[in-house]
């Protein structure tokens, strides 16, 4: 298969002659994204390669963590885990298959097409905050774990899904378990963004921009005192899960 390259003022893609017209909506998208990041986070990573990847098994060879990161996100974020990235790279299906992965509940188009600034949000955020990857080295995959809420949340919420996230959210709610606080691996994508996105409610975008930028020192779960102004772990707990619901509702 033979690739075309298609160029941006910050991005290059890579992709097939059929995924032309995509490729340049997508580029617009990350130009965008790339805009309010570098004024969120004053500086935002360019000359960057976005690969549109023709198929799932194409681009889960390409990068072979993502079919691991998949098996260990719930049901209701699993069909948007639809690619990765890497130090000036990222990785993601092809606009025509990312809309084929959408469901026919509201906001679930708007969530998948989102991917790609997800994915380079987290480029953005792993350049201002060096615990965190990339690149993909043993320190950071143990830290990504530990704080698997922050790293999938930050990313996700900075891209915009929060909006778009009702359906999943309740649907998650419905199923299994209560969710953990902060959310675990299972829930670190979907229920992660929730975490910020209250945040900058209570506190305001820069409170979000800081826990994105540079660690808790205290840990996970302790944190939470810290990032919510010493209120008490149960108590952010209880106003969260009621913000969960807000999010979840028709």
């Amino acid at each position: 298969m033979s690739w075309l390259e298609t160029a941006s003022p910050s991005f290059l893609a890579r992709h097939e002659l059929r995924d032309s017209d995509d490729a340049i909506a997508v580029l617009e998208l990350l130009e965008g994204i790339r805009e309010r990041l570098q004024e969120a986070f004053g500086t935002a990573p360019h000359d960057v390669a976005v690969v549109l990847h023709g198929s799932v098994v194409q681009l889960s060879l390409s990068q072979p963590l993502l079919p691991v990161v998949r098996a260990l996100t719930g049901p209701a974020m699993r069909r948007y885990q639809v690619g990765w990235f890497a130090r000036g790279e990222v990785h993601v299906l092809a606009p025509r298959l990312l809309e084929e992965r959408a469901s026919a509940v509201p906001g679930s188009r708007e969530m998948v097409m989102l991917a790609p600034a997800v994915l380079y949000a987290a480029l953005v955020i792993g350049s201002v905050n060096p615990a965190l990857p990339p690149p993909f080295r043993p320190g950071t995959i143990v830290r990504s774990l530990r704080w698997a809420w922050l790293v999938a949340g930050a990313p996700a919420y900075f891209a915009g899904q929060v909006p778009y996230a009702r359906a999943a959210i309740a649907r998650r709610l419905r199923e299994g378990r209560a969710p953990s606080f902060p959310p675990d691996l299972h829930d670190a994508a979907l229920l992660g963004p929730t975490v910020f996105d209250l945040l900058a409610l209570e506190e305001g975008p820069q409170a979000a921009v800081a826990l994105a930028s540079r660690l808790p020192n205290d840990g996970p779960q302790r944190s939470m005192r810290s990032i919510f102004r010493g209120r008490s772990l149960l108590e952010s707990e209880v106003v969260w899960r009621q913000h969960l619901h807000r999010l979840a509702e028709p």
